[in-house]
């Protein structure tokens, strides 16, 4: 169960009109997110901005590590990293339903937004949000489905953003990502930072900001 957030509210002032959740990646929390709020929230001033820790300790550090994951990693496997995001999916939507409800906003209104294994986590759960939500934006990830897609599926719009030199989730993940989705008829674009490792540069927060503000409008 997902339990603590970190929020930034809508700078026009006003009640948010979309809601934007970010999803961290391993080891990490909540807070690790929330920055990109500051840039984003230029171009959806009526956008509110939640970035929830991940409701389970990062199993591969001490106890005493503030950090959290959606899913293990002890076991990297294709299979293993399937069930994480098939356990954890159920989670991310009561969470969503919770938000949507907190602001009395319909599911159009709601995009996640992922890094890492957030975004594996997004990718996932999104499309298999009992509504259509307006959809999915994932940096340095990577598409973990099942073979065959189960009924229920939303298509929505994808936009992937992925370093070239990218040492953890390795670039060709990328191209898998937007081939997949494209098959099964989602709407994908991306962008592709040039000499960038596992993280989050200028270029990609731009092509984030104008993927966002084409889905809300």
């Amino acid at each position: 169960m997902i339990m603590n957030f970190y929020e930034s509210k809508p700078v026009s002032g006003g009640p948010p009109k979309q809601i934007v959740i970010f999803l961290h990646g391993v080891g990490s929390n909540g807070k690790d997110l929330v920055w990109m709020a500051q840039y984003f929230a230029q171009a959806l001033p009526d956008a509110t901005f939640i970035s929830p820790d991940a409701p389970f300790h990062y199993d591969l550090a001490p106890p005493d590590f503030e950090g959290y994951q959606w899913f293990s990693l002890q076991e990297r496997s294709f299979e293993k990293r399937l069930e994480g995001v098939q356990m954890i999916a159920p989670m991310v939507h009561d969470f969503m339903d919770a938000t949507l409800k907190r602001f009395n906003l319909p599911a159009q209104k709601i995009a996640l937004v992922g890094f890492s294994q957030g975004t594996m986590t997004s990718l996932y759960a999104g499309p298999r949000y009992k509504d259509k939500i307006a959809g999915v934006l994932g940096y340095s990830g990577a598409l973990i489905w099942e073979e065959k897609l189960p009924k229920g599926v939303n298509v929505i719009p994808v936009h992937l953003i992925h370093g070239d030199k990218d040492e953890v989730v390795p670039f060709p993940a990328y191209d898998h990502g937007r081939k997949r989705l494209q098959k099964e008829g989602f709407p994908v674009s991306g962008s592709v930072s040039e000499g960038l490792g596992h993280s989050i540069d200028q270029e990609g927060i731009l092509s984030g900001i104008q993927f966002l503000q084409e889905i809300f409008s």
